[in-house]
């Protein structure tokens, strides 16, 4: 085994955040500063639209969002329905 083989081997094995979007808001800083606990925020997207998977700044993926079942039931996971070419990507 190389040393490219080993960097590799660890590589695979150090853990990154991914962050999904789910939208975005653009409100007047007037309106902002209404807001309130309770006040709802209309994002720029349906709750049937696809959400948007991001390591750092970089689109990765698109995906549904889905509620658990079973022992993680009431927790939020993504099917992912289109993944970005991680080579290109990154």
């Amino acid at each position: 085994m190389d040393d490219s083989d080993l960097a590799g081997g660890i590589l695979k094995q150090v853990p990154i955040e991914i962050a999904v979007s789910v939208g975005r808001a653009r409100p007047l800083v007037r309106d902002l500063l209404k807001l309130r606990r309770d006040s709802v925020l209309t994002l720029d997207r349906r709750v049937d639209d696809p959400v948007e998977l991001f390591i750092g700044d970089k689109l990765v993926a698109r995906g549904e969002l889905r509620e658990l079942e079973g022992e993680q039931a009431g927790y939020l996971g993504v099917r992912l329905t289109e993944i970005i070419d991680l080579r290109e990507a990154l």
